[in-house]
């Protein structure tokens, strides 16, 4: 089934920078649908032929980096506590997880974090306030956004290229897919972050010889 709108969108000469400005904006506004964009457009690729996606993934990485690096940037300029978003709600609950473990796990944190908005925007901050060294940062910063840009291309074109034939089943199809992966992806790095902050607390115990039981007396 042809998609006269599906065409439009793909040769609009907007299409591309609304798509970065919209990835970089995400950096900081979790509301805005970077990832529900990338995954569109792989569909409309892989049903209608364009936009191409050789154009879509290098933006959509590179909106990711700089979004990531202007956080990392604010972070490294006002803290983590100069603004009140910066102390309330899922914000502030992710950046007390993030700030004491940045350092030891920087590479962890910047890759797991780019696919989960709040951590995103916790672990970006608390790695320029921490003073991560930037060398050290925006390698790691560059390769999570060109994995994202993948994964999420690359799901809307999976579900493209099974519905050839219909580039708006495609998207709607396709959107709600890569939601449910990623809720599963959450559950199973936050689970995975549970056993790890266990097995440190495990390792500190033994170290310092202090018992884990409440009820062991010296």
């Amino acid at each position: 089934m042809d998609a006269p709108w599906a065409n439009d969108l793909a040769a609009s000469p907007w299409l591309l920078p609304a798509l970065f400005a919209l990835v970089v904006g995400d950096a900081f506004l979790v509301i805005l649908p970077s990832e529900t964009a990338v995954v569109a457009l792989g569909a409309l690729f892989a049903t209608t032929g364009s936009p191409p996606l050789l154009a879509v993934l290098p933006i959509a990485a590179l909106g990711a980096t700089t979004g990531d690096l202007l956080c990392y940037l604010i972070g490294r300029r006002v803290g983590l506590d100069r603004w009140q978003w910066q102390r309330r709600g899922r914000v502030a609950r992710a950046i007390a997880r993030v700030r004491t473990a940045v350092h030891r796990r920087t590479a962890v944190l910047v890759f797991t974090a780019r696919y989960i908005p709040f951590a995103r925007i916790a672990v970006n901050l608390a790695a320029g306030a921490g003073r991560v060294p930037l060398a050290h940062y925006l390698p790691l910063s560059t390769v999570a956004g060109v994995t994202w840009a993948c994964y999420n291309a690359g799901i809307g074109a999976l579900v493209g290229a099974a519905l050839p034939e219909n580039p708006l089943l495609a998207v709607a199809i396709s959107i709600p897919v890569t939601i449910v992966l990623g809720i599963v992806a959450d559950r199973i790095i936050a689970r995975m972050g549970t056993r790890h902050e266990a097995s440190m607390t495990i390792e500190v115990s033994t170290t310092t010889g202090t018992s884990l039981d409440p009820g062991a007396t010296d």
